[in-house]
């Protein structure tokens, strides 16, 4: 067999045996064990509506996460490519602290601040609205690194030629900019969605848990856990990671027809 590329068939096989330890074999053994009461037991397990609730109120928080984001994320990665200001490179540092941070710490902090004794007077503790404020903060940087690198490589001088022909500026973004941010935006948003969709530790704390009110997926998935129903927490486990799968699976799709159009433009 003929084998192109640098690292030859001994980089290959040892790629695939690490992914295949690393991924490929938990997700198996999760796969497994989630279906051990057959289809049946796996269908009753994810269609309980305590499952369904956490479910929805998952998707739907990250949803609006994942749309909030969009909007703030992209006018962050502005600011910080197309204006200068002090502390600009402070702040260019901090948008990628909470992939450093331990998200549980961002749930006590949050729990701090926006708590039962909050010092702002700002209760969001066991609301939905705690929800998405901790997980923008653990889903901050997807959408600002994603468009940061476009906004870099883009051509001002379209942009420029736009306005001398009278263009306004939001004509400009509109028409000019917008379609050439939009796979990053895009792709940003799906990685801050998919993100969400698993978080843990950010909400473990501010959210309450409140079934059926402020239940995340990972929240129900432990309390399973803690009462002895592996197989429920497994196959609710399983449905989180098809709801991953798929948005990984389009925003690859998107990224490849985004690739297409642009090698044909060329």
């Amino acid at each position: 067999m003929r084998v192109s590329g640098s690292v030859g068939p001994l980089g290959i096989a040892t790629t695939v045996l690490w992914l295949s330890i690393i991924v490929l074999l938990p997700l198996a053994a999760l796969t497994v064990t989630s279906f051990e009461d057959g289809w049946s037991g796996f269908w009753e397990a994810i269609t309980a509506p305590a499952a369904l609730d956490s479910l929805r109120i998952t998707v739907f928080v990250s949803v609006i996460v994942a749309l909030v984001n969009v909007v703030m994320g992209t006018l962050i990665a502005w600011v910080l490519v197309r204006d200068d200001f002090p502390g600009k490179g402070i702040v260019n540092a901090l948008i990628d602290l909470p992939f450093a941070l331990p998200t549980i710490v961002a749930s006590i902090v949050l729990l701090s601040l926006y708590g039962p004794q909050s010092p702002i007077d700002i209760h969001l503790n066991a609301t939905q609205p705690g929800l998405v404020v901790a997980l923008a903060f653990v889903t901050l940087p997807f959408v600002v690194r994603s468009v940061q690198p476009v906004l870099i490589e883009a051509d001002r001088e379209v942009e420029q030629a736009a306005l001398s022909l009278g263009a306004d500026n939001w004509t400009t973004f509109r028409r000019i900019v917008l379609p050439t941010l939009a796979p990053s935006i895009i792709s940003g948003g799906g990685l801050a969605f998919a993100r969400a969709i698993g978080e843990y530790g950010s909400v473990v704390l501010i959210g309450g848990a409140i079934p059926r009110k402020t239940e995340m997926a990972s929240q129900y998935i432990q309390k399973q856990i803690e009462i002895d129903r592996p197989v429920n927490a497994a196959a609710v486990s399983v449905a989180l990671l098809a709801i991953s799968f798929v948005t990984l699976l389009v925003l690859r799709l998107l990224a490849d027809r985004s690739a297409r159009k642009e090698q044909a433009s060329r």
